[in-house]
This record gives C-alpha cells, structure tokens and sequence, in this order.
C-alpha cells in the first residue's frame, strides 16, 4: 500500500486523475450501462477523494453533522472543498425551502459535475468553482494562503470541511480558519477533519506502517516531502492555540479517528474530527 500510494503520488496531478478514470473504466461502464448507480453518484472513476461507499459516507457524515455540531433544516450551509457531491446529495433531502447551499473546490471536474447533477434539481445547491493551486490536486493557480472566501461577512451557520485541511499547509489552514470565523454568523458551528499528531497518536503510529507522517516539520508533519498536500498531520496543541482560537473559534468537541491504530469501532470516523463554535 505505501509503494502504490508513492507511486501515484510520483504522477503530475492530471495523470492522477487519468490513472483513477482508466482503473475504473469497467466498472463505471457496468454500473451506468446496468443503472446500478443513482443520478447523484458520479461515476467511480471521477471520485477523487474519500474511500468506501460514496452515499453511505455522506449520510453517515450527515447524521454527525445533525447529531454532533446541531445542523437544522433551515440552515445555510457552506461545504469548503465540496468535492463531487458527497456531502451535498444527502444534504438536498435534508434542508429545506428556507435551507440553502454553497460549496467551491479546486477541481474543475467535480464542481461542473455538482452543477449538473445536483444544482439543476436544487436550485438552492450552488458550486463554485476557484482557481487555487494545490500540488495533489492540481498545478497553477492562487495561493490558499491568500484566498477571501467569495461570500459576504457573517452570512453562514454551518460551515464543513471534510478531508481539507489534511491536505493543506500552516499558511493555507490558518487563512481558512480566519475566513471560517469572518463568514460564520455569531454562534455558528464548523465541522472539520485533521490528522491530530499528540502523544497518543505518535505512539500509535510507531506500529502502522500503512499511514503515517515521517517528516517532521515541527507543529505540523508531512506523509510526503514530494507531494506535501498529500497528507498533512498537525500538532494538536498548536493547531488549537496558535491557529482555532486566533481566528477566534473554540473547540467544542473533538473526536480522535482510527487513522493511527485507534480501534475502528470507537471512532467516528477515519480522520479526526473538530467541531468548532464562533462565539456570540
């Protein structure tokens, strides 16, 4: 599993894609061809994050959303690197009339597609895409670091982002997290994924070789000097102190992933999950 992940690491950003598209061929085929696959799951071949079940991770992502951070109906949402759709499809059954959507991400692909499959039965669902750059995901563009999110002061209650931040660097986080707090209303919640680097964690990793970050680059390591958007792990008491609370947000809750040895069953999810409140 290393060797292969370098491996498709070692591709330029447009190859990766290719690679996934031409892996998957056969069974995108099958599955459209024998309508196995709903209207709101793309192809597997132009899924470019995640692993497993592309609905099931969205609904199960859902429920925490309503169970952990107090995601209602009415809200208005705001998805930071939405992907192709997995947290947006299960949301269109789940806010209502007065509910409304955003979400942007850095590939083409994945927000033309949103648009198309989701936008045109939602209308309340929109995508945008922004031309930044980001060495897993694609070459040229704007720096995240600099990057003002495209939406007024104050105009969200709930903002998500789910395997973002694991694949962005100090400057990138910390902008995001101040844009976070600019654009949530007072009281508003953020639910976020990381890779945590603690004590706990740092002893759990010792003994999985599979995933772990070698690179020490002091309150932050990387899985991979190449490609350092690859995989990004953050000292928790620096990202809590140095980055959370300066952008003015607090941590609510925090629920620590399976990713380094963790036992699966008693984790939410495979990262690290944070839910953040912007005070009142």
């Amino acid at each position: 599993m290393p060797t292969l992940r370098k491996l498709y690491y070692a591709l330029p950003p447009a190859w990766r894609f290719l690679a996934r598209r031409l892996y998957y061929l056969p069974a995108d085929l099958y599955e459209g061809l024998s309508g196995r696959r709903d209207a709101m799951t793309p192809p597997r071949g132009l899924i470019y994050t995640g692993s497993g079940d592309f609905r099931a991770q969205g609904e199960k992502m859902r429920q925490y959303f309503v169970e952990l951070a107090g995601l209602q109906p009415h809200h208005r949402v705001l998805d930071v690197g939405s992907g192709i759709g997995r947290i947006a499809a299960p949301l269109t059954d789940y806010l209502d009339e007065q509910g409304s959507y955003e979400g942007f991400d850095v590939v083409e692909v994945g927000v033309r597609w949103c648009e198309k499959a989701i936008s045109r039965r939602f209308p309340n669902f929109r995508f945008k895409y922004v031309d930044l750059d980001n060495d897993l995901y694609r070459s040229g563009g704007g720096s995240a670091a600099d990057f003002r999110f495209p939406y007024a002061d104050e105009d969200f209650d709930f903002v998500v982002l789910t395997s973002v931040f694991t694949h962005m660097l100090p400057d990138e986080v910390a902008n995001y997290l101040q844009e976070i707090s600019r654009v949530l209303r007072p009281g508003g919640c953020c639910f976020a994924t990381f890779f945590l680097w603690n004590e706990e964690s740092a002893t759990l990793s010792q003994n999985n070789p599979h995933f772990n970050f070698p690179h020490d680059h002091g309150h932050y390591r990387l899985m991979d000097e190449q490609v350092q958007a690859a995989n990004v792990a953050y000292q928790e008491s620096y990202l809590r102190q140095q980055m959370i609370e300066a952008a003015g947000l607090k941590v609510e809750q925090a629920h620590y992933g399976y990713w380094a040895g963790r036992e699966k069953a008693a984790c939410k999810d495979f990262q690290d999950v944070l839910v953040l409140r912007k005070g009142e």
